[in-house]
């Protein structure tokens, strides 16, 4: 067990607070998910290096002009992924995540941009080294695949989040297709945690190193502890940020509530990054409400 009781216990309770204040405001939270798409876009794509800015995939996902000259492909990979968020917002209420539905959307991701790679798995002599590390071979793609999905439906005694990290890191060392498995890969987390209930989460670039290093510590000791920390802070900074908007609190910068509390500006700062506050960043910055919860 590596997430500790103490963050259960917060995320049960972030949990139980959103489900209450949720009803009947469905309409607020579609509101939030169509204003955080771009971020969400622009932070998947660029783990993946992607040059585009965050103003600039805003402005291709708005078919605006960019002002500079980007790739073809940088546009397509912005505006399909932004198809498959949207997409997997709209079924996931009625379709389980499966292997067939992983291919759907790996055709959608890839669309347009590789179209002899896209919706298949690697096969024949289709290998790739991720850094130093060879993933498994194309004849036990398929094989492997099955395999987690029948470990993540049918083992009920691990905590959500541990299987979805176990599921995630699995995923990205089989490296099932020729591209696209970093940004499908975090799909699939959503998909898994909207499937339960929540909100879906940002996996942002700021924090490429240590959800990279989630990754070196599976690869190395088989320990999935890493991971599973940087999706709790990413949920419970979602839920925050859900929490405040269906509270209806007045939501101000974090250097502002610092001012305004007479708080040295990196403690406060460092509490938002624990999420020990209830902060949330929009569009990298970082923000709290200000109500009863303050």
């Amino acid at each position: 067990m590596a997430v500790y009781p103490s963050v259960k216990e917060r995320i049960r309770k972030l949990k139980e607070t959103y489900d209450r204040l949720r009803m009947g405001k469905e309409s607020l939270l579609t509101i939030l998910d169509e204003a955080e798409l771009p971020e969400n876009v622009y932070n998947s794509n660029a783990i993946e290096n992607s040059t585009l800015t965050l103003k600039e995939t805003e402005q291709i996902l708005l078919e605006m002009e960019v002002s500079r000259k980007v790739s073809v492909r940088e546009v397509y990979e912005a505006k399909n992924l932004c198809r498959v968020i949207t997409y997997k917002k709209n079924i996931f209420q009625d379709r389980e995540l499966s292997t067939d539905l992983m291919l759907f959307l790996h055709k959608m991701l890839l669309g347009g941009i590789n179209d002899d790679i896209a919706g298949r798995f690697r096969s024949g002599n289709e290998y790739v080294r991720v850094g130093t590390f060879i993933a498994v071979a194309p004849e036990q793609i398929e094989k492997r695949i099955n395999e987690i999905f029948i470990e993540y439906t049918s083992d009920y005694s691990p905590y959500f989040l541990e299987k979805i990290a176990k599921f995630h890191l699995e995923f990205e060392t089989i490296h099932p297709f020729n591209d696209g498995n970093g940004r499908l890969g975090r799909v699939l987390i959503n998909y898994q945690l909207l499937r339960l209930g929540f909100p879906r989460i940002i996996i942002r670039q700021k924090e490429k190193k240590i959800y990279y290093r989630g990754f070196e510590e599976f690869l190395d000791d088989n320990k999935t502890k890493v991971m599973e920390n940087v999706l709790a802070h990413a949920l419970i900074e979602s839920l925050h940020k859900r929490i405040t908007y269906l509270q209806g609190e007045t939501i101000i910068t974090l250097s502002e509530f610092a001012a305004r509390r007479k708080i040295k500006a990196p403690a406060v700062f460092n509490a938002a990054r624990r999420q020990t506050i209830a902060a949330f960043r929009e569009r990298g910055v970082w923000k709290i409400g200000v109500g009863d919860r303050h």
